[in-house]
Parts: C-alpha cells; sequence; structure tokens
C-alpha cells in the first residue's frame, strides 16, 4: 500500500461486525472498500477463542445474520469452532476474500479536514478512506491484571483468549484465575486432565441451567427445507428474550424467580454447606452477565478442585496467594480476567478533527450518538460502539441495526453531492447519552449490588443498552441530520 491507495470505505476488524458491515456495502452495491484485518484469518473473538469449551451461551438460531441463515447448527449452544466455520462461509458466500487485507494491524488513523478523508497507517503501508468503520468489537484485547511477583513465575501463564495448546495440562497443578464466562467453559473442560484445580473466585457468579442439546437431522432437514420453520425458530427465541428486558432495565425485583432457579441449580449440584455457600452470589441476579452451566457446579465439587474466595493478590515463585492470604502451589495459571471492554485500545489510535484521540475524547466515559458515531470524527462509526452491549440477547441482532444506520448514513452522504462528511453533533451525542444514562439508574446493572466489567472507572454503564433489541433497531433505522453538521470542502461548514 501507499499514499495513492483509496477506499470509498475502510471496514476495521473481520468478526462479525466487520464481516456484516462489508455483506451490507456489497447489497447496497458500494464494493470499493476493504477490511483490515491484524490477524491471519476472519473471524473475530471466534478465530481468538480457542479454549477448550469455548461455546456461545446465546442459541445458535438466533446468533447467527438473519441475511445468511444456517439450517446446519448443530447444537442449541454451538461450540466455537461451528461459530468460526460459519464466519468463513459467510466470507466465502459473500464474496468477501477480495476485500480482506490480513496481517495488515491499523497503527493509527488520522482525520484530514483538508481532504475531508481518513489517512489510515497500517503495518502493511498507508491508504486513505472516506469513511472508516471501526469493528474490532470489545472483546478483542485481553485484560492481565497486575500482579505483584507474576513475571517471577516459573511456569506457564496465558490468557484464556491466547490459549497455548501446545502446552499440555495433564498432570499439572493449574490455578484458574477468574470465574466468568470463559472459565465457566474452561474449568470442567479441564478438570480430568490436570493433577490439582485451583479457582480464584473475586466474586461468586449467578449460574442458570443450560438448556443444550443436539439439534436432529429432522430438525434440520425441515429447516432446510421449509424455511418459515427456521424463521419461526428464530422469532420465538427473540421474542422470548425481548419479554424479559423490562425485568432487567425496570423492574429489578422482578428477578428474584430467576435466583430462586439458579439456587435450586446450585443447590442440587453441591451438597456440601460450606463450598455452597462460598459459590452463593451476594447481589442481584442479571448485575453480572448470568452464566449458563450444567458442568460448572459438578467439577468444583471435585477433590481435587479447590475454589479460593478472594481474588489473586501477589505470585511468590510458584506460590500464588490470594487476598485472603490463601496459598496454592502451581505448574500453569490461566487467567479468565476479560476484555479491555470501556477503554478499547484501537481508541488511542484515532484522532479526530480536533487533534485529540477518541481516548483522550472519552476520558470521563465513552459516548457515542445511537452507539454508532461519536463527536469530532467526522465519517467514522464504531459497530458494538458505546451502550449497545446486550446481558440476554443475541448482539447480532444490536450489529444488524447499526448497518441499517450504516448504509443510511452512507446514502445520507451520497445525496449531499460532492465530498461531504457528517460529524455528530456535540450536543445530540450528550442529549442522547444524558438520557440513557438516566435510564440506568434504575435498571439492574445499576441497582443490583455488584462491580462487573459493564461498569467503567467511574461507575458509569457505557457498555449496555437499557431496552430492547426492538427499540435499538427503530431509532438506528435512519439518520437525523438535525443531530449532524455537514462538512464540505470549503473552509465554512453549512447546516
Amino acid at each position: 500500500m501507499d499514499e495513492r491507495d483509496h477506499v470509498r470505505v475502510a471496514v476495521i476488524g473481520s468478526g462479525f461486525g466487520g464481516l456484516g458491515a462489508a455483506v451490507r456495502l456489497r447489497r447496497e452495491g458500494i464494493t470499493d472498500f476493504t477490511i483490515l484485518e491484524r490477524a491471519g484469518a476472519v473471524g473475530g473473538t471466534w478465530r481468538d477463542n480457542t479454549y477448550p469449551g469455548c461455546a456461545c451461551d446465546v442459541p445458535s438460531h438466533l446468533y447467527s445474520f438473519s441475511f445468511a441463515p444456517n439450517p446446519e447448527w448443530p447444537r442449541n449452544f454451538s461450540g466455537q469452532e461451528h461459530i468460526r466455520a460459519y464466519l468463513e462461509w459467510v466470507t466465502d458466500t459473500f464474496g468477501l476474500r477480495s476485500h480482506l487485507r490480513l496481517h495488515t494491524e491499523v497503527e493509527h488513523l488520522r482525520w484530514d479536514h483538508d481532504q475531508l478523508h481518513w489517512v489510515i497507517d497500517t503495518s502493511r503501508g498507508t491508504l486513505t478512506a472516506d469513511m472508516v468503520v471501526s469493528a474490532t468489537g470489545p472483546l478483542s484485547d485481553p485484560k492481565l491484571p497486575d500482579v505483584p511477583g507474576l513475571d517471577g513465575f516459573p511456569g506457564k501463564v496465558f490468557h484464556s483468549a491466547r490459549w497455548d495448546h501446545g502446552h499440555s495440562l495433564r498432570g499439572k497443578r493449574v490455578a484458574m484465575i477468574g470465574t466468568g464466562a470463559s472459565a465457566v467453559q474452561i474449568v470442567p473442560a479441564i478438570e480430568r486432565q490436570v493433577r490439582r484445580l485451583t479457582v480464584f473466585q473475586r466474586t461468586a457468579p449467578w449460574v442458570l441451567p443450560r438448556a443444550d442439546r443436539r439439534i436432529s437431522g429432522l430438525e434440520r432437514a425441515l429447516h432446510a427445507r421449509l424455511p418459515v420453520t427456521r424463521a419461526l425458530r428464530r422469532k420465538l427465541l427473540w421474542g422470548i428474550r425481548e419479554l424479559q428486558v423490562g425485568a432487567f432495565a425496570k423492574h429489578p425485583d422482578q428477578l428474584r424467580t430467576v435466583e430462586r432457579v439458579a439456587l435450586l441449580h446450585l443447590r442440587k449440584a453441591v451438597r456440601d454447606p460450606e463450598l455452597r455457600r462460598r459459590l452463593t452470589p451476594g447481589y442481584r441476579i442479571g448485575c453480572k452477565r448470568i452464566l449458563l452451566s450444567n458442568t460448572w457446579y459438578p467439577a468444583l465439587t471435585k477433590p481435587h478442585v479447590e475454589v479460593v474466595s478472594s481474588a489473586l493478590r501477589e505470585v511468590r515463585g510458584s506460590t500464588l496467594i490470594a487476598a485472603d492470604g490463601t496459598e496454592a502451589e502451581a505448574d500453569v495459571i490461566v487467567f479468565g480476567t476479560g476484555f479491555q471492554v470501556t477503554d478499547m485500545p484501537i481508541a488511542q489510535r484515532i484522532t479526530g478533527a480536533n487533534g485529540t484521540t477518541l481516548a483522550e475524547e472519552w476520558k470521563d466515559g465513552m459516548a457515542a450518538l445511537r452507539g454508532s458515531t461519536a463527536a469530532a470524527f467526522p465519517n467514522f462509526m464504531t459497530v458494538i460502539g458505546p451502550n449497545t452491549g446486550l446481558g440476554n440477547s443475541s448482539m447480532i441482532l444490536m450489529i444488524e441495526s447499526q448497518l441499517n444506520y450504516l448504509a443510511d448514513f452512507l446514502a445520507k452522504l451520497s445525496a449531499l453531492g460532492g465530498r461531504a462528511a457528517l460529524t455528530p453533533r456535540p450536543e445530540a451525542v450528550r442529549a442522547y447519552n444524558d438520557r440513557l444514562q438516566e435510564r440506568m439508574r434504575r435498571t439492574v446493572w445499576t441497582t443490583g449490588g455488584c462491580d462487573s466489567w459493564y461498569l467503567d472507572a467511574n461507575g458509569r454503564n457505557t457498555t449496555v443498552w437499557p431496552g430492547t433489541t426492538g427499540e435499538f433497531r427503530r431509532i438506528t433505522r435512519t439518520v437525523d441530520l438535525e443531530e449532524y453538521e455537514v462538512l464540505r470542502n470549503r473552509k465554512e461548514a453549512t447546516v
């Protein structure tokens, strides 16, 4: 690449968000685009997370694009390998290979006000683009805690999202740090291999039964021959989750019945009252992500598995010391400590119209208009942006809504004629996010009594959408030009 390379749209990332954006561009008749991917293959989080037991906690027929249905899902909740294969299939089916630039990491983006385009420096050269769609996703950069003494640990250390398959765990003493969604899948998958497994639990998660089963060949054949049955299945899964939103966002007390189901699930699996006490959450269900598993609790009852009800505080050689003073010996440390969600590293690499980075603009908390566009960053859109996350349904629904917004954004740009750019008015961004934060005040994520990864350093929930997916689709159906300033090639801006 060199300075002469120019595209109408540059898409960063090739997970669900990036591939979805690429498909939508093609469906809108736009073929002058490129997909910049730092890795050597598509798939995003489903390419990177290959840990034992990795699977989705959203039903397969809902966790897929509406425009690319898959009648061949093998299970209610598909594994990582099936989801990655699906994304490879989408890439081939919609002719996206020729648009991919693999092994191309975006190092810096800069808005050129004179030319009204983005200058994109990558690990393989420079290109320019009229518009940038950032689809790096919030679950792309692992977060490792700063633990004193970790550098001196003589064994193997890795994050769940960077699993070292070349290092066998058989017969080893393994420490699992964290009890989130990854750990709940990893621990049951590895406990039979290891000699000793110590789980460091900072906060006990709420865990519900996982209604997983194999989808029969008859069902798959029916979905393939009668697409209406597949559509009805998806609609039913969607509708059930839409009905749950009111309890999460408006009436958290209604979740007590769900808590009783979770506690019964715990009681049936764990007979030891002391262990059961340590595994009982002390906050309202839904405040953190609800986990689904039938094997988590049974794995923790095994004699060679120990649950330490405290975070990892320090490492001294091969000895791990918890905050409560508990010590454990380990040969391998696996961190299941999540990702950089509220401080996404890509934001540090994007310099907008004011000469400041997106990270600097978001130092007091992420904020975007309709979860998509940021003030002072013209012709720039984030897929899975601030306050677009979900705690109970499929993120693919949110992505597709944002793709509607992207399509209308580009249509509005074309209708303006000539070289132009759209940048959201700061007052529009503030008003939209003020309304969001006001709604957050009575949600379970604010009132539930927990400290979750949904919250930023200031205690604000800049991650989750406090409404239904249907509502989000309505507010992202079209771009309201009254919320934007139009920039032209000449120095002054027109309204």
